[in-house]
C-alpha cells in the first residue's frame, strides 16, 4: 500500500512519538513497582495529617493532594496485585517498543529482516537504559513521592488488569488472605519482607569475596534478631544464683566475690517471690566508710528489677535495656513465674559472639592428676571416666558428669567453694569460667575427713544457706 509522503512521516511521528510513551510508561511502572513494596499505611496517615494542619496551603490543593494519598492507600491495600499489575505493563511497553520500531522500518519499505533486527536492538537500547537508570532503585528511595506522583497511571493500569489481582489472591498473598501471618499488620508484613530482602543481600555479598566474613556475620545476627526470642538466650532459673532477703551484707559480699557476679537476685520465701536486685557497687558503697554496716541486710541495697516476657524478641529487649539503662532483667513466663534472668551481653553476644575478659581462663580439656590419687577434672567428664580412674561403681543414672554429680549432691547450683562426699570422694568446686561464671574445673580426692565417709556430705563453705552466702535460684552480670 502506497502513502504519499506527507502521511508517511506523520505516521511514522505518531508511532515514534508511541514509542517514546512506552519508554516512559515502561520506566514508571519500574518505579512504582518498587516503590509500592516499600509504601506503608502509617506513612499515609501521617502525610494526611499533615497536609490538613498545613496553614499555608490553600483548600483546594489540600483535597486535591488528599485524593491522591487515598488512592495510593487503595493501591497498596493489595500491593501485591498493584506490583504485579506495574510487571505486566513494564514488560508490554518494552515488547511494544520493539513492535513499534519494526512497524516504522516497514512503512519505509525495508526489507523484513532489517525491521525485524532494528525492532529487536531497539528493545535492547531500552533494557539497557533501564538497567542505567535503576527506577526501581529510585522508587525504593523515595516510594511514597513517587506513589503519589505516578499514583493515577498505575490505578488506571490495575483497572485494567484484574487478572493481576486474582492472581495474587490464588498464590495465598492478597491482602484479604486468611492464613498463618492474617494477623500480621501492614509494617510487620513490610519489615519482614525487607528483613528477608536484606538477608538475600548480605549472602550476595559474601558470595561476592568482596566482604569480610565476620561482618557479613554480624550483619546476619542483627537481621535474626526480631526471630530470636528471650527464652532462647536466658540463664534458665536452674542455673541461677541468688541470695534470701535475710542475708548480710557482709555474707553478700562474700557471695559476690566468689560467684564473680555484680548483680544478684534477692529473694524471699522462694525464686518466685523476688524482692528485688542486689548491686555489688551498692554493698560496697554501705560499707566501705561504714563498717557497721556489715551486719545491715542484703533487702535494704535491693534495687527494682527489670522485668521482661520471655517471648519478647531480642531486638525489643535490647532496646528496652538501653532506654532503661538497665543492664541486667528478670524474665517472667506466660504464668507470673521466674523463668529466668538475661543481661544485656546476652543480646551483644547475638550478635558478635561469645564475649571473654582477662578474668576467663582456659580449661583442660582431660582429667589431669595433680597429686597423689588428687585429680582436677573439667566440669564435663563423664562419671564413667571417673570411675575409671577412682576404680569404684558411682550408681548415679540421672546425672552423666562430674559437675550434674555434685549439683544433685549439694542441692543447688555450685559455685566455687561448693564441696561435697559420695562414695568415699570429695568433689569440690575449684574454678569458673565464661562470662556466666559457670564452675568448668572439679577436683576429686579421698575424703579424709571425720564424718565424711556418709554419701552427700556437704562442706561448710559451699555457698549454702547455713553461712547466709546465698542458695539456688538466681543469676547475675559478671563484674
Amino acid at each position: 500500500m502506497e502513502y504519499s509522503s506527507t502521511t508517511l512521516i506523520s505516521v511514522t511521528v505518531i508511532l515514534v512519538l508511541t514509542a517514546a510513551f512506552f519508554v516512559w510508561l515502561s520506566l514508571t511502572m519500574a518505579a512504582a513497582e518498587g516503590a509500592v513494596a516499600r509504601v506503608t499505611r502509617a506513612s499515609l496517615n501521617n502525610m494526611i495529617l499533615e497536609v490538613q494542619t498545613d496553614s499555608e496551603m490553600s483548600q483546594f490543593l489540600k483535597m486535591k493532594k488528599i485524593d491522591k494519598i487515598h488512592r495510593v492507600q487503595r493501591l497498596i491495600a493489595n500491593r501485591y496485585a498493584t506490583a504485579g499489575s506495574c510487571a505486566f505493563f513494564r514488560i508490554t511497553c518494552n515488547v511494544l517498543d520493539g513492535v513499534l520500531v519494526c512497524a516504522i522500518t516497514s512503512l519505509w519499505g525495508l526489507e523484513l529482516w532489517i525491521s525485524l533486527l532494528a525492532g529487536f536492538l531497539f528493545a535492547i537500547v531500552v533494557a539497557v537504559v533501564s538497567v542505567l537508570v535503576r527506577p526501581r532503585t529510585t522508587g525504593m528511595a523515595k516510594p511514597v513521592e513517587i506513589m503519589l506522583s505516578s499514583s493515577t497511571i498505575v490505578a488506571l493500569g490495575c483497572k485494567i488488569t484484574p487478572f493481576a489481582r486474582i492472581g495474587s489472591e490464588k498464590n495465598g498473598k492478597g491482602a484479604g488472605r486468611k492464613s498463618k501471618d492474617s494477623d500480621l499488620s501492614d509494617d510487620e508484613e513490610l519489615e519482614k519482607i525487607q528483613l528477608e530482602q536484606g538477608k538475600a543481600a548480605i549472602d550476595r555479598l559474601v558470595e561476592s569475596n568482596d566482604f569480610d566474613p565476620e561482618v557479613s556475620e554480624m550483619l546476619r545476627n542483627v537481621l535474626t534478631l526480631s526471630d530470636t526470642l528471650t527464652r532462647e538466650i536466658m540463664v534458665p532459673r536452674t542455673d541461677m544464683i541468688c541470695m534470701e532477703r535475710g542475708t548480710t551484707l557482709s555474707s553478700a559480699l562474700k557471695l559476690f566475690s566468689r560467684s564473680g557476679f555484680s548483680r544478684v537476685p534477692v529473694i524471699g520465701e522462694d525464686v518466685d517471690d523476688l524482692i528485688g536486685v542486689a548491686y555489688l557497687k551498692d554493698a560496697v558503697r554501705a560499707t566501705a566508710f561504714n563498717p557497721s554496716a556489715l551486719s545491715r541486710e542484703v533487702e535494704s541495697i535491693v534495687r527494682q528489677p527489670l522485668l521482661v516476657p520471655e517471648s519478647k524478641p531480642v531486638d525489643d529487649l535490647f532496646h528496652e535495656m538501653q532506654r532503661s539503662r538497665q543492664h541486667v532483667a528478670v524474665v517472667v513466663d506466660e504464668y507470673g513465674g521466674i523463668a529466668g534472668m538475661v543481661t544485656i551481653e546476652d543480646t551483644l553476644e547475638q550478635i558478635v559472639g561469645e564475649l571473654e575478659d582477662e578474668h576467663d581462663r582456659i580449661q583442660h580439656s582431660e582429667p589431669e592428676k595433680i597429686g597423689e590419687n588428687k585429680w582436677k577434672m573439667p566440669a564435663r567428664t563423664p562419671i564413667a571416666e571417673l570411675e575409671e580412674i577412682f576404680e569404684i561403681d558411682i550408681d548415679e543414672d540421672d546425672v552423666d558428669t562430674v559437675y550434674g554429680l555434685l549439683t544433685k549432691l549439694i542441692g543447688r547450683v555450685p559455685i566455687v567453694g561448693a564441696s561435697a562426699v559420695t562414695r568415699g570422694l570429695r568433689l569440690t568446686a575449684v574454678d569458673s569460667a565464661g562470662r556466666r561464671k559457670k564452675v568448668s574445673t572439679i577436683v576429686v580426692e579421698p575424703a579424709h575427713v571425720e564424718g565424711d565417709e556418709e554419701d552427700g556430705t556437704i562442706s561448710e563453705n559451699d555457698g549454702g544457706a547455713s553461712d547466709g552466702d546465698g542458695q539456688n535460684a538466681g543469676n547475675a552480670d559478671k563484674e
